[in-house]
């Protein structure tokens, strides 16, 4: 496979661009993308590659390895965040080898939908991968579990006024669980989770503006808290 494969738009599937420096592993995600139900419209070596062709491709999520060509250090993260200040509306998912904690908290800092960060070793499950590529296509935001589970770990516990309950809640919408999925999660009903969610933005005085995703917010707090 060249740096750049372009292939054909089937209609009714989700296409995807892929940007990962790895031949082997770049063959490696086409396939697995295939077997998931995904189209992967174009693969590239680099994210310059991938911003630059961008706009005449015009796919529904963006794939990008966080560490690439020339630096390794934050190449897929930076155009992570050119693609959406230029397209906003193309879902973005991040893959790394590691969990990098200021990537995954800088990628939800805006407050929008469509994103994700997932582990490498985790993209064995065709199932979790087809919900999280679809999940954001659809606008979501998609968190590995055990993403969030170092990001939760490596904090000391300020917001004491949260219940066990309400952490169980805050934690799974971490991951980017719907109420309708933190419930079927937790075994409770819907409305319930829907009384621990309103408490939640109580106690961290997130008030419903209008304009602001209260619920990345409420992660955002939670994960920032120190």
């Amino acid at each position: 496979m060249s740096d750049r494969d372009e292939r054909p738009q089937p209609s009714g599937r989700i296409r995807l661009v892929l940007a990962e420096d790895s031949l082997l592993l770049r063959e490696g995600l086409v396939r697995l993308f295939d077997e998931a139900g995904f189209e992967t419209a174009a693969a590239y070596g680099d994210a310059d590659a991938l911003l630059s062709d961008i706009a005449a491709v015009r796919p529904d999520v963006a794939v990008l390895d966080v560490r690439m060509p020339p630096t390794f250090r934050d190449e897929g993260v930076r155009a992570a965040l050119e693609l959406r200040r230029r397209h906003p509306d193309i879902g973005i998912l991040l893959l790394s080898q590691y969990v990098e904690e200021t990537y995954a908290v800088e990628l939800l800092a805006a407050g929008d939908g469509g994103i994700g960060y997932l582990l490498k070793d985790r993209l064995a499950s065709l199932d979790e991968l087809q919900d999280a590529v679809t999940r954001i296509a659809g606008g979501g935001t998609v968190l590995d579990e055990q993403v969030v589970r170092h990001l939760l770990g490596r904090r000391r516990d300020p917001l004491a006024t949260l219940t066990a309950r309400e952490r169980d809640v805050i934690s799974l919408m971490a991951e980017g669980r719907t109420n309708a999925g933190i419930a079927a999660q937790l075994v409770v009903g819907t409305g319930a989770v829907e009384k621990h969610v309103s408490s939640i933005f109580s106690k961290l005085e997130l008030d419903d503006s209008g304009t602001d995703h209260r619920r990345v917010l409420a992660v955002l707090a939670w994960l920032r808290a120190s």
